[in-house]
């Protein structure tokens, strides 16, 4: 019997372009053999005169950027269309129409080069945005993602082994603070500015709802509402005299609920490895209070950069990298969906 030797760093050699398109970020990323080469973020600005994300409008913007954001994301990565092999988007969950434009993007491009589909969920892709770059978690790690439509406690036993263990029931931790800070006046995105003002607030000046809820989900409603009924009781200009107060203590209160959880998830499960995602881990209270907390509860704790903690296509792509050296493509008659599960 003939035994072939294979070279290894050939069989996983992989040059992968990447698609984000699931809410008002268009987004392209040139990873190869797992590394990020380039990452292009288009951001669109007209949402903010109406206080949120208008999926018509943003669907259009992507339709006007993805051609020139590709381009940019090749270019930067010296790379060629024909040197693909395989092109990423994600398939879920968004905007049903922000999706449509990645996802018949990239499986035109994948048709018109005969390259293999891979689609991937938007939230998965956040957690394994912490394996992006020399300094990775060890595995099995609990993850902490929290964004405007999600927060989530799961737990990865390996790339492509991911399970949630905690969620939200209602509504999302990025909700939180940006409805929080509409009460307070300020404009859309919100929580960006909360965490601006509660660097120079006192966390503990004002007291709001923690909701209590079992095992390791979460409950947002109840704190919004505390909010709410708050600011309804006090006098015109106590908004503006205790800005800062106020922030530090939304902002406070809305951290505390998470890594209340994430101690209660280490506890059940021993994971001891640490990591946060999605785009409030962009957030500098709460990636303070975990790196805090995990020295003095002697956890390992890992927070991606600032660029991969909101939505963007390197974590799609890196994602997209784990699925290629699994085999795991997507016929191109694959769509994309507004809610999936993992």
């Amino acid at each position: 019997m003939v035994h072939l030797r294979l070279n290894p760093q050939k069989i996983l050699t992989s040059t992968i372009l990447a698609i984000e398109s699931s809410c008002d970020e268009t987004s392209a990323s040139v990873c190869v053999d797992g590394k990020i080469l380039s990452n292009f973020i288009a951001n669109q600005t007209i949402h903010e005169q109406y206080g949120g994300v208008v999926p018509e409008l943003a669907s259009r913007a992507h339709m006007q950027n993805i051609v020139p954001v590709v381009n940019a994301a090749l270019s930067s990565a010296n790379c060629q269309l024909s040197s693909l092999d395989a092109i990423a988007f994600t398939q879920s969950p968004g905007l049903i129409g922000s999706l449509l434009v990645g996802a018949q993007f990239a499986k035109s491009l994948a048709l018109s080069l005969n390259k293999p589909l891979i689609a991937v969920h938007h939230m998965q892709a956040h957690v394994l945005a912490n394996l992006i770059g020399d300094e990775q978690p060890a595995f099995p790690f609990l993850c902490l993602t929290v964004s405007g439509g999600h927060t989530q406690i799961v737990l990865a036993n390996s790339p492509l082994d991911l399970k949630v263990i905690g969620e939200t029931i209602d509504d999302a931790a990025g909700e939180a603070f940006d409805k929080s800070a509409k009460l307070l006046g300020l404009p859309y995105p919100g929580g960006p500015l909360i965490d601006k003002y509660a660097k120079d607030g006192n966390p503990l000046a004002f007291k709001f709802a923690e909701p209590q809820i079992p095992d390791l989900n979460f409950s947002f409603s109840g704190l919004k509402t505390s909010v709410l009924y708050f600011l309804q009781k006090q006098e015109p200009g106590f908004i503006e005299q205790n800005l800062p107060d106020l922030c530090a203590s939304i902002q406070y209160t809305i951290i505390n609920i998470l890594l209340k959880k994430i101690k209660t998830a280490v506890q059940q499960t021993g994971v001891k490895n640490i990591c946060i995602a999605g785009g409030v881990s962009a957030n500098s209270g709460l990636r303070k209070s975990l790196q805090g907390m995990g020295e003095k509860s002697g956890w390992k704790t890992h927070i991606p950069k600032f660029e991969y903690c909101t939505d963007n296509a390197a974590m799609i792509a890196i994602t997209a990298y784990y699925k290629y050296l699994a085999g795991q493509f997507s016929p191109l008659e694959t769509g994309p969906t507004a809610r999936a599960e993992w």
